[in-house]
């Protein structure tokens, strides 16, 4: 149901933007609005995530530059059954992520610097799996499709207030046609791309929690990336816009209702169907469903919810833990990671 409903938004936004053609110069502008998405689609398809990734100022990695994302991710695709996608930093105080790519074949999950610095590995785990779910799910062309589309429609709208109201124009409705143009299809078009984040923010949620084993690791990593995102502003995404549904938790303000006015179902309500899967997990079967085994040791049982990045570990096995934990010496103590962490430091 999510897809065909995500299909007709889709749709949607398509005959929206013919729309926006067909008031700024009748119907040759509807026909070259239907030409020109036609053209955008096809250029997404090929296109759009390097585009995405160029607009973020994104930096691919490889495992000498950033050993333990790159370490994190190889693991979680594993796990989930994907190709290794590629791997970006972006230089960008504010802690988020995004998926992009039109396929699991060509993939790329990009983390900003503060991600990487404010979360625990746990926590960094707990968001890359829940951003290559989206791969998994085949949400990322989608989205990528729809932050293109949006954009070019807000775009064309600043073009109506231009060349949709002098008389030389096919426009059928005059001004009218022309503010409506300009107000109220950008806002239409907000409504549905926002619609179709929120559509898959969820199942993402969930088959993240099911990739890295623990629903916990995701539910505390989403409330202390909100609260960051109020506090620390993502430059890139406020010059877009139209990509804010891409990231895992809105970089742009702090709208907390779970609306249609909302990219993202509100943070307290994923961390609560998260806890909720914790909860039935430990009541039932134990462990994630649909053959995914339960996480290793996480190294550091007590890290969510500290508030601490990086909390002192409590496990006793002096033994490494995979992309979950630091190795550890003969005392049990973590070893300091050694190298930069990217190309930041």
């Amino acid at each position: 149901m999510n897809y065909f409903r995500t299909a007709l938004l889709l749709a949607a936004l398509t005959a929206l933007f013919m729309g926006i053609g067909f008031l700024i110069g009748g119907q040759s502008g509807m026909v070259i609005a239907l030409v020109v998405a036609v053209a955008m689609n096809f250029f997404s398809y090929w296109n759009a995530d390097k585009l995405v990734l160029s607009m973020n100022h994104a930096v691919e990695v490889d495992e000498r530059q950033a050993p333990e994302l790159y370490g994190i991710v190889r693991e979680l695709a594993a796990r989930a059954g994907l190709p290794m996608p590629r791997v970006y930093l972006i230089d960008e105080p504010q802690p988020n992520a995004f998926a992009t790519g039109r396929d699991p074949d060509h993939a790329a999950v990009a983390a900003t610097a503060g991600l990487l610095r404010l979360m625990s590995r746990e926590e960094v785990a707990g968001v890359m799996a829940h951003e290559l779910a989206h791969v998994k799910n085949r949400d990322t062309l989608i989205m990528t499709i729809t932050a293109t589309i949006a954009g070019a429609i807000s775009m064309l709208a600043n073009f109506a207030f231009f060349f949709g109201g002098n008389r030389e124009s096919n426009n059928p409705l005059g001004w009218v046609g022309t503010l409506a143009a300009m107000i109220v299809a950008p806002f239409a078009a907000m409504l549905v791309q926002m619609a179709i984040s929120r559509t898959r923010e969820y199942a993402a949620d969930r088959l993240g929690a099911e990739i890295c084993g623990e629903p916990l690791w995701l539910a505390s990593a989403l409330g202390r990336l909100e609260a960051a995102a109020h506090q620390i502003p993502n430059d890139a995404a406020e010059a877009n816009p139209a990509m804010a549904h891409m990231f895992i938790v809105n970089p742009l303000s702090g709208q907390r209702m779970d609306n249609l006015f909302s990219t993202h179902p509100a943070t307290e309500n994923r961390v609560a169907a998260l806890q909720a899967l914790a909860g039935e997990w430990r009541g039932h079967s134990g462990g994630p469903p649909g053959g995914y085994a339960a996480p290793p040791p996480a190294g550091r049982p007590g890290s969510w919810g500290s508030g601490r990045p990086g909390a002192a570990p409590a496990a006793p096995a002096p033994s490494a833990s995979g992309p979950w934990g630091r190795p550890r010496d003969g005392r049990g103590s973590a070893v300091p990671p050694t190298g930069r962490r990217g190309p930041w430091g």
